[in-house]
């Protein structure tokens, strides 16, 4: 009952039935538990009248007056303005505020007849002819109406969905039924945290009493009020609930027990031309070892830019093949994939392990050709893209799945990849962005992860410089003789073609500008839209050192290595996120090479821009990177999850609340040993069908 249908709770609201579901569903809302957790994102104060003469410029306040006169004024633009007054002030006179509506309906301007008594209620400003309120929200009031109550809240909404049908229908929604706001966790629990009851919180969020002093106003408007603390706790014990039972349920599941006969990956580790290192060791023994059990291992790697991925990857993959599994290798982009590929062709030639390529710009007869490959068990290592989950992909004896830059596959297609197993297959998932200890407790709670902390001896350290663009001319310059002594250099650049709304350089442009300021170098370009032969050829010449300079977009973001450049220009760096700065980055410093990343900006920055551009200024280190993106872009977008469908804290703040994720995962320990009906009941409240996405 406490989950049924939120439309239901609208009853004859603005908009009833199918039409605000569906606006509700834009908003998640999918039931009336989720409308009650629908918090409010601000408060507005309509519980008190601020007189005229009292308004001052950057209040925002509610006031009533008399409309004096209405007028639709045509300079400097169409809009409608209204003069209200409240009256005679015995040392102001007549105080007067007007009212200002650019884009305005017949309806308002009727409203607003001469003599009505209009309750107003927005941002005071200073205009032309005194005090003004622009887009005020009104309504025409007659003498003596009540004020409210409550503070109004203001809710999180969509296109065409009101905040006087949201109000009604959470309202209803808290009015419904009682177990709706019940206690979900123990009574234990919530006493021995001090924590306010469940339902409190909910109901003052909802609707927090008026006239609330400094200090509690500030609480609330902070989220730091005691009413927010519960909701945030009972929020991130949910997720860890969730994370958990799938950690326990994986344990219960089986897979193929790889233990391999050390055939393969002892002779690649004879072949290849370098060491690894000890943390490249020590992550090899905790994969094998996961390989070796029947519980499907479900393990991220993480590594900064140039760690060693890749070979820790290819020994996972031989383990497998040695056993008489197969292995699939996904990658997010065709350049990164290929890359993969030929670098374990190359490794892995000789060995009698055939390795398949599949991708979705091949031709028909070459992919037909790789899909017999693989389903025969001919070749027992696909390497490729989002191509390989396809459904005519078969991969009858998949024994591991890897995925690389993991963040960047939506949930559904992990999944899918893993689903090609006609049982159940281990998966290994690799990423060169850091991932921040309180992201790692909150979403990645059911992996085990391993960290490659240590880079490879030969690595030097890339320079960084920030060059405003008006110093062009002598970056080009650095570029020449760079060059000419030998080295190679990537230019990278946000776009591929001319945008109206960005007035930035694009990859087509920037390789002709090149071309003609560098005569002397041979000039490349490489952009998502060229064929992938084109792309491949372009990459290559580049790789194989006819190419001394390579246009780019960020399709070099991960993955490409070549050892021979040693210097880096971004273009329009303050229009790059932090993790591709830093993945940017690590393109260079490969070789021995002293190598430098060249920053270029345009003047005027944003606050966002300057805090990017500081933070890689001043680090190289992945970690400490990271943990600053976090901060400036929210888990949402650091994950890629807004796009993959991962469901995203709504309230909790990993920086400011590390101290709740602590208590929430000793909270949920403790619930699944004493009192598993009441997680499960917790995590219904919470994720409902969300849930599933924790088990990818």
């Amino acid at each position: 009952m406490a989950r049924r249908q939120a439309a239901a709770a609208a009853g004859k609201a603005d908009k009833p039935g199918r039409g605000l579901a569906d606006q509700l569903a834009k908003l998640g809302i999918g039931c009336d538990q989720d409308l009650v957790l629908h918090l409010p994102l601000r408060y507005e104060d309509h519980t008190q009248l601020v007189p005229l003469a009292a308004l001052g410029a950057g209040m925002t306040a509610q006031a009533e007056g008399t409309v004096l006169h209405t007028d639709v004024q045509f300079r400097p633009r169409r809009q409608l303005v209204c003069l209200l007054e409240d009256g005679a002030d015995a040392q102001a006179g007549r105080a007067q505020l007007v009212l200002r509506f650019f884009h305005f309906y017949p309806s308002q301007q009727k409203a607003l007849q001469p003599g009505a008594r209009v309750r107003v209620f927005g941002e005071v400003r200073e205009g032309h002819f005194g005090r003004e309120i622009v887009h005020p929200q009104f309504r025409v009031v007659t003498p003596g109406t009540p004020l409210a109550e409550a503070l109004t809240p203001v809710y999180p909404t969509t296109a065409g969905l009101g905040q006087e049908t949201l109000r009604k229908v959470i309202a209803r929604a808290l009015a419904s039924d009682p177990a709706l706001t019940a206690e979900s966790l123990p009574e234990d629990v919530v006493r021995r945290r001090h924590l306010w009851k469940f339902g409190d919180a909910v109901r003052f969020l909802h609707a927090p009493p008026p006239r609330l002093n400094r200090l509690t106003q500030h609480a609330l408007d902070q989220r730091t009020h005691p009413a927010w603390q519960r909701l945030k706790f009972d929020e991130l014990v949910a997720q860890q609930l969730s994370l958990k039972a799938h950690r326990r349920a994986r344990a219960a599941r089986h897979a193929p027990v790889l233990t391999g006969n050390g055939e393969l990956t002892g002779a690649l580790l004879a072949r290849i031309p370098f060491q690894l290192t000890r943390a490249q060791q020590r992550v090899w023994r905790e994969i094998s070892h996961d390989l070796k059990r029947a519980m499907p291992m479900q393990r991220l790697l993480q590594g900064d830019v140039g760690s060693g991925k890749t070979i820790v990857a290819a020994l996972a993959a031989l383990q497998a093949i040695e056993s008489g599994r197969q292995v699939a290798l996904m990658a997010p982009t065709e350049i990164l994939a290929e890359q993969h590929y030929r670098k374990l062709a190359q490794w892995l030639d000789g060995s009698g392990v055939r390795v398949a390529w599949l991708a979705g710009g091949m031709g028909a007869k070459a992919r037909r050709a790789s899909m017999a490959a693989i389903a025969s068990g001919e070749a027992a290592f696909a390497v490729g893209t989002h191509a390989l989950f396809e459904e005519d992909v078969e991969l009858p004896r998949l024994g591991l799945a890897i995925v690389d830059e993991q963040h960047r596959f939506g949930v559904a297609q992990r999944l899918r990849l893993r689903g090609k197993a006609l049982g159940e297959a281990h998966q290994l998932m690799m990423s060169a962005t850091p991932i921040p200890r309180t992201l790692a407790m909150t979403f990645y709670a059911d992996l085990d992860v391993s960290v490659l902390d240590e880079l490879p001896p030969g690595r030097t350290p890339v320079a960084t410089r920030l060059v405003n663009n008006k110093r062009r001319p002598e970056i080009v310059e650095r570029v020449r003789r760079g060059c000419a002594e030998g080295r190679q250099a990537y230019w990278v650049c946000p776009l591929i073609e001319e945008s109206e709304k960005l007035e930035l350089q694009t990859a087509v442009a920037l390789h002709q500008e090149l071309t003609q300021a560098l005569p002397e170098l041979s000039v490349g370009l490489l952009h998502g839209r060229m064929k992938a032969d084109d792309k491949a050829a372009a990459m290559a010449a580049f790789a194989g050192g006819g190419t001394q300079v390579l246009v780019a977009t960020t399709v070099i973001e991960v993955g490409v290595d070549v050892p021979n450049a040693s210097l880096m220009v971004i273009e329009h760096a303050e229009r790059f996120g932090l993790a591709q700065l830093h993945q940017l980055r690590g393109r260079v410093g490969r070789g021995a090479a002293e190598s430098v990343c060249y920053l270029l900006f345009e003047e005027p920055l944003g606050d966002t821009a300057k805090a990017r551009l500081k933070v890689i200024f001043g680090s190289n280190d992945g970690f400490e990177i990271a943990r600053a993106d976090l901060q400036i872009r929210g888990p949402g977008e650091f994950l890629g999850a807004r796009q993959s469908g991962v469901p995203m804290l709504r309230f909790a703040d990993l920086e400011r609340d590390a101290a709740l994720i602590e208590q929430a995962r000793d909270a949920a320990d403790d619930l699944l040993l004493r009192e598993p009906a009441a997680a499960a009941a917790h995590v219904a409240r919470w994720l409902g069908g969300k849930a599933e996405f924790f088990r990818a």
